[in-house]
């Protein structure tokens, strides 16, 4: 046998026993350092749409999967996935899993572009994150620059600027709550709709009435007219609030006095477009 085919078929050896000397360390070391994973984590995550949009509070749905499990994590806070995912991650965990209503974002401002005064040529980056550092964009500072950062957070096409004003789409919505994230004005809340169509205040604006007159034309005087109509509504900083915990969409007269009585209709229904008419009965 010539030296080079010694050289080889010594080499050859030497890699063999090699691999099996490593092939021997990983499984004793897959033994030795094996975590056990609770069963249910990965029945949790089946449960969940995989739609990792952060909605939850975590960084993605397996995280979320192990703190229901391992943390006792609420296990309805998947908003994509809504009830019956809520139902079925229930049903894993064996705890009850109470009704509640979907959650849905609603954008606190209603004022268009004709809508703004002191408006001026913004430049700058054409996000909503870099214009609310600049002085002189529009004369609100409160309300939505148009620049469509919840247009971009947002995974499922649900929200988009319709004459400078952001607009969302309640058909793909699920609520996930990355456009109030992106918002960094913070008008975008995020709501229980007990059904399908409610009403809210669409306006962000704390200054008072003769300020907000020199700024914009829709926005909110805070004249307190609609909270002596109806108890859910509460006017701090001069700025109209509805209480959503309260709503009773089966007792919406004394809301609607209140919206009949607001000088600048920043009380509006948004939502749906089938309960119209249940609403408004």
């Amino acid at each position: 046998m010539s030296l080079t085919l010694v050289t080889i078929a010594l080499a050859a050896g030497t890699l063999l026993v090699m691999a099996l000397v490593l092939t021997y360390i990983l499984g004793w070391a897959n033994v030795a350092f094996h975590v056990e994973v609770d069963p249910r984590i990965e029945a949790v995550l089946d449960a969940l749409p995989g739609a990792n949009c952060g909605g939850c509070g975590m960084v993605g749905c397996g995280e979320y999967a192990e703190a229901v499990v391992n943390d006792g994590a609420p296990v309805d806070l998947c908003a994509p996935g809504g009830a019956s995912c809520a139902a079925a991650i229930g049903n894993i965990m064996g705890v009850e899993v109470e009704e509640t209503a979907p959650i849905r974002p609603i954008v606190h401002c209603g004022a268009y572009l004709e809508d703004r005064l002191g408006r001026n040529e913004y430049l700058g980056e054409k996000t909503c994150a870099a214009a609310t550092n600049v002085a002189g964009v529009q004369g609100c500072v409160y309300g939505c620059l148009g620049f469509g950062d919840c247009v971009a957070a947002c995974p499922y096409d649900a929200i988009h600027i319709r004459d400078g004003l952001s607009d969302v789409d309640y058909y793909k919505c699920v609520g996930c709550g990355a456009c109030a994230r992106a918002c960094p004005r913070n008008i975008i809340s995020i709501e229980p709709f007990k059904v399908d169509k409610i009403l809210a205040v669409l306006c962000s604006n704390k200054d008072d009435g003769k300020a907000v007159r020199s700024v914009c034309k829709a926005g909110c005087l805070g004249c307190k007219l609609c909270a002596k109509q109806c108890d859910l509504f509460s006017v701090d900083n001069n700025l109209s609030c509805l209480i959503y915990d309260d709503y009773d969409p089966d007792n919406v007269e004394d809301i609607l006095k209140a919206k009949e009585k607001c000088k600048r209709n920043r009380i509006e229904f948004v939502g749906k477009e089938e309960d119209d008419q249940n609403n408004n009965d």
